[in-house]
């Protein structure tokens, strides 16, 4: 189950959103967001809800054990645990296919599944017990409030990431209120439009265009695909996390933000302070900063980064192209911090902004090709120029001439344009008004999509 699914807009969250109003005191709530949040995760992955439950588990015993003997090797087993879980059922196929390349004698060995939202919900584990540890956050003695905090619905299958420390309390004690209700139906509402009519809308792009020949789809239209996936991937990804803030803000839970319009810094350092920002804090907070962050030698705090961009890139999926992708930003990131650092301050904003946005652009193709043969193809076509024969573009497909008039309009929505209007609207009764007025609009439109449209997946799902 989605988000953006016709099951959960109109069954889902309505009886979730009712039970959870008739229930009179904190005990029966937190009861049915528990049972909500397991019957959302089994309704995809039924046979997959008992690993969750396992990892909640090894988080609840692993945290007592901590608490109780304030001993490094009861944090290490716990880790260890954790991770190990993470590696067999996310990497395992990956390690045993590469060793197979290697010696094909190796017989063959069983697929097995990805389970939605493993690596989401194993890192916020991780920040429970850690935290724990380091005297961030207390003991929870209630195994089914940590299972609620693990698998609380709107974040748990494509995140944010979200910390322990920043609910510790509200699992307790929230103040639901009718004010944090209608400002998380409007926050979740924004959020289904940028993944139904933008994201939803710019996918036929890449798909048609890297899908078809180069001698065709020649330069041109390759940096349009590149472009279009760029702003695909983020209006879908910010457009879950708008929806998962919204969703835990009607129930009384407030998320972090985990995107800052990313399209607008001007430096690849900028951009992983404005992008997925739960995810590149965790890996700050409890890889980068344990290694010894920069407080070390030069030689080890180069080490440091690649082995922190590398486990970011590895984090996003069991492919090279994905490990190619973490540490691609790693050298640019050094090659900022070592190199180009104070003449990148020196030059006007929009160069610093042209420079970033085209290496971003890049990074989300090599993001996007697992295959490779095809990222080969598609990094030479975008630098080896070859003609575009733009008839037969737009003859390839009636798809992607429906989305093309897509793409400024999201560009548009990419910079933080309508941020200061929106955030006016709502400081007044009538501009209040207005704004509902313009998000009932939005969620009409939304499901007219929906109705009509056959794809609708989230991008981050496989994450």
């Amino acid at each position: 189950m989605i988000f953006s699914s016709l099951t959960f807009l109109y069954a889902f969250l309505p009886i979730t959103a009712l039970l959870y109003l008739l229930s009179r005191n904190r005990t029966w709530r937190n009861g049915v967001l528990l049972i909500a949040s397991l019957v959302f995760y089994a309704w995809g992955e039924p046979k997959l809800l008992l690993l969750l439950l396992l990892a909640a588990l090894e988080g609840y015993l692993g945290g007592l054990a901590i608490e109780k003997t304030h001993s490094r090797k009861a944090l290490i087993v716990t880790v260890v645990l954790l991770v190990a879980n993470l590696a067999v059922f996310k990497y395992l196929n990956f390690f045993c296919d590469n060793l197979k390349a290697l010696i094909p004698a190796l017989g063959n060995v069983p697929a097995i599944a990805l389970p939605i939202g493993i690596s989401f919900y194993t890192f916020q584990i991780l920040s429970y017990d850690i935290d724990l540890y380091r005297g961030k956050v207390g003991v929870q003695r209630n195994f089914f409030s940590l299972l609620l905090y693990v698998s609380f619905f709107p974040q748990l299958i494509a995140g944010p990431i979200v910390r322990y420390e920043t609910v510790e309390h509200e699992i307790r004690e929230r103040n639901e209120n009718f004010s944090d209700a209608a400002a998380g139906i409007r926050r979740f509402i924004l959020g289904l439009a940028k993944k139904v009519l933008l994201a939803n809308g710019l996918a036929a792009i890449p798909e048609v265009v890297y899908a078809g020949k180069p001698e065709i789809f020649g330069t041109g239209a390759f940096w349009l695909a590149a472009l279009s996936y760029s702003l695909q991937l983020y209006f879908d990804f910010s457009g879950y996390s708008d929806m998962a803030i919204g969703l835990g803000r009607m129930f009384g839970f407030h998320f972090l933000e985990n995107f800052d319009y990313p399209y607008i810094s001007r430096s690849v350092t900028e951009f992983w302070r404005r992008w997925h920002i739960s995810l590149s804090s965790w890996f700050r907070d409890y890889v980068y900063i344990p290694l010894g962050g920069n407080r070390v030698k030069k030689s080890r705090w180069v080490l440091n980064i690649l082995v922190v961009w590398a486990l970011t890139g590895f984090w996003h999926g069991a492919q090279w192209n994905f490990i190619l992708w973490g540490l691609y930003y790693a050298l640019l990131l050094l090659l900022e911090k070592l190199v180009l650092g104070k003449l990148l301050k020196k030059l006007p904003s929009v160069i610093r902004w042209a420079y970033t946005f085209f290496l971003v652009v890049v990074g989300w193709v090599l993001f996007y090709h697992t295959d490779f043969g095809n990222l080969g193809t598609a990094i030479r076509t975008l630098f080896v120029y070859q003609k575009t024969d733009w008839v037969g573009v737009i003859a390839a497909s009636s798809d992607l001439l429906q989305a093309l008039p897509i793409l400024p309009v999201a560009l548009l929505c990419s910079f933080p344009v309508f941020r200061k209007p929106i955030q006016k609207l709502g400081e007044s009764t009538v501009g209040e008004l207005a704004l509902d007025i313009l998000c009932a609009a939005l969620l009409v439109l939304c499901i007219m999509c929906l109705i009509s449209a056959s794809y609708n997946p989230f991008i981050y799902f496989r994450f």
